[in-house]
C-alpha cells in the first residue's frame, strides 16, 4: 500500500512539473515595450520582404491596407496585447511574418488564424507558383517560451525565424 501510495505521489509531482513547462512564464514588459521591441526585430531580420513591406502594429493599424493585412492573416486587434505584423496584400509571393502576445485567453484564436493563414498560402500556390508553395510549405508557426506567437513564411524561414526569436528572447 505504501509503495502504491508513493508511486502514485511521485506522479503527481511529476505531472505537476511537466505541466509548469508548457506554460507561459510571465514578461515583465509592458505591452508597448513588446510592440517596439517585435517590431525591431521584424525590421532588423524580417528581410527583404520586411524592408518592402510596413511593420503593423497597434499604432497603425486602422489604417485601410494595414487593417487588411491583419484581417488576411487571421488577426484581430482585440485578440492581441502587443503585435507586429508584416504581410503583402500582393499575391505573388508567399510572405507574413508575426510576432504577437496574445490577449488572455486568446492564445488558440491568434494560432489558429495565422495556422488559417499559411493553410491558405499553401492552397493558393499549390498549382499557381510551385517555388513559393514550398516558402508556404516551410512556414514556421511556434509559441516562444515568453507566451509570444511567431509564425514566419518568406525565403529563408528557418533564418529569420531563428533571428528573431533570438532578438525577442534576448531582451
Amino acid at each position: 500500500m505504501r509503495k502504491m501510495f508513493a508511486v502514485f505521489a511521485s506522479l503527481l509531482l511529476l505531472t505537476g512539473a511537466l505541466a509548469g513547462c508548457g506554460q507561459r512564464q510571465e514578461t515583465s514588459r509592458t505591452p508597448e515595450e513588446l510592440t517596439q521591441l517585435y517590431a525591431q526585430a521584424l525590421t532588423q531580420y524580417g528581410g527583404e520582404m520586411a524592408e518592402n513591406n510596413p511593420v503593423i502594429s497597434r499604432d497603425n493599424s486602422e489604417e485601410n491596407i494595414n487593417a487588411m493585412i491583419l484581417e488576411s492573416m487571421g488577426l484581430k486587434t482585440e485578440d492581441m496585447t502587443a503585435f507586429a505584423v508584416s504581410g503583402s496584400m500582393m499575391n505573388v509571393k508567399a510572405y507574413g511574418i508575426a510576432a504577437v502576445m496574445p490577449a488572455e485567453g486568446k492564445k488558440a484564436a491568434v494560432t489558429e488564424g495565422l495556422q488559417n493563414f499559411i493553410d491558405r498560402q499553401k492552397s493558393s500556390f499549390e498549382t499557381y507558383l510551385v517555388d513559393q508553395y514550398a516558402v508556404a510549405d516551410s512556414a514556421r508557426l511556434e509559441t516562444l517560451q515568453d507566451g509570444t506567437v511567431l509564425m514566419v513564411m518568406c525565403e529563408n524561414s528557418d533564418e529569420v525565424f531563428d533571428s528573431i526569436r533570438r532578438a525577442i528572447e534576448q531582451e
